[in-house]
């Protein structure tokens, strides 16, 4: 591929990717903003928070097979933060809030933009979920919720499609990633 070529891709993915940003914020349901927002905000809270009960239950229960699930769970979501921590400074994007006026910060969001944090954990833990319970009944709820914090953030007017999209495959990639060491060092020692 030429660099003219490259260069005019690069500028068809840019406005596509603002052209989908605009539409979706602007096409928004403005009175499900403060739904969103408190949506969005349990991306964390759920993403961590949900395995670090399991680990603790299971240390009280002294149940083996469940620490081993809750920790198949937590070290995926916290491997693939802290990638896309490190992508966010190293790439130093900036949020779709800071480049159009037209578009109105709705939600946290003060570090670099790309990828999007909140869909990177939501993402870890909705395949890790799948993948250690294996059952639709915590895979098909569990990546509902994971597309929906990924739009929330786009509706929210701080995450362009484009970091939505990267979230979602650094946290899916990191979880089965995870599974897949895990289920081959498992297989070895035991």
């Amino acid at each position: 591929m030429t660099s003219e070529t490259s260069n005019l891709l690069l500028h068809f993915l840019q406005n596509l990717d603002i052209e989908l940003l605009t539409r979706i914020y602007q096409n928004r349901v403005q009175w499900l903003d403060s739904g969103f927002v408190v949506f969005t905000d349990s991306a964390g809270l759920i993403a961590f928070g949900v395995p670090v009960v399991l680990l603790l239950t299971s240390f009280f229960t002294k149940n083996a097979a469940a620490r081993r699930d809750a920790l198949r769970i937590l070290l995926p979501v916290a491997i693939s933060a802290i990638v896309a921590n490190i992508l966010k400074y190293a790439t130093d994007l900036p949020r779709p809030y800071e480049i159009y006026p037209y578009i109105v910060k709705l939600s946290v969001g003060g570090s670099p933009s790309f990828p999007s944090g909140h869909t990177v954990d939501a993402f870890a833990f909705a395949v890790a979920v799948g993948l250690v319970y294996r059952k639709w009944y915590f895979t098909f709820p569990s990546l509902i919720w994971a597309v929906l914090i990924g739009y929330s953030r786009i509706c929210l007017g701080v995450h362009f499609p484009s970091d939505v999209l990267a979230g979602a495959i650094i946290g899916a990639f990191f979880a089965s990633a995870y599974q897949l060491v895990d289920k081959k060092t498992h297989a070895r020692t035991g």
